[in-house]
């Protein structure tokens, strides 16, 4: 059972990202306050529900909540200040897009740079511990889910409606074939490195 917040007293924001791991499309972070007598039992990570879940409960996050904000940064951003950078950036955007602001930040994960001095906490895995993070991570997923669904109509070759970018093999036999995209991340080492052997 996942506990609300990490502080039951003050106005908090759950944030957390998806896609960073992905070799095209953007990384999508989202914010969100519930509210306190928020509860609902289906909640939680992202990485644990069925799309079908994650579905059904965007739309109830969105009226239930006092206040949320998602956020792409987009394949250029992310080529120029690295992954991580980009997507701290994206969840500082989502919290920028509250209103109002939160007291304390709840993030997933163990790295974040302050916010417009708002206290803030990591915490490892918290999409599977904390309601309000968990509701970030859902809706961080499947606004990015919708993000590579569009894109998939203009590039079907690489199968984003099913593998949303993460580096399957059949993306990287696509990115094999037909070459890369102006989706996909060029920092990102898109296929592996074959051996060589010097043998002189």
């Amino acid at each position: 059972m996942l506990t609300l917040q990490l502080h039951p007293n003050k106005l908090e924001c759950g944030t957390d990202e998806a896609g960073r791991g992905c070799l095209a499309g953007p990384v999508t972070a989202a914010a969100i306050i519930l509210p306190n007598d928020f509860n609902n039992s289906v909640l939680n990570d992202s990485k644990q529900l069925s799309e079908s879940k994650r579905k059904s409960l965007k739309p109830l996050l969105e009226d239930c909540c006092l206040t949320y904000g998602v956020t792409h940064i987009y394949m250029e951003k992310i080529d120029e200040i690295n992954i991580l950078n980009a997507s701290i950036l994206a969840m500082q955007k989502a919290i920028s897009q509250l209103n109002p602001q939160p007291e304390h930040i709840a993030v997933d994960g163990n790295k974040f740079k302050t916010y417009q001095d708002i206290p803030h906490t990591c915490v490892i895995k918290g999409d599977g511990k904390y309601l309000n993070i968990a509701a970030a991570s859902v809706l961080a997923k499947t606004y990015r889910d919708e993000y590579m669904e569009k894109i998939h109509e203009e590039y079907p070759m690489y199968n984003w409606k099913k593998n949303k970018g993460y580096p399957t093999v059949e993306h990287r036999e696509a990115i094999r074939k037909y070459g890369v995209t102006k989706y996909h991340r060029k920092s990102f080492r898109l296929l592996p490195e074959q051996l060589t052997l010097d043998l002189f």
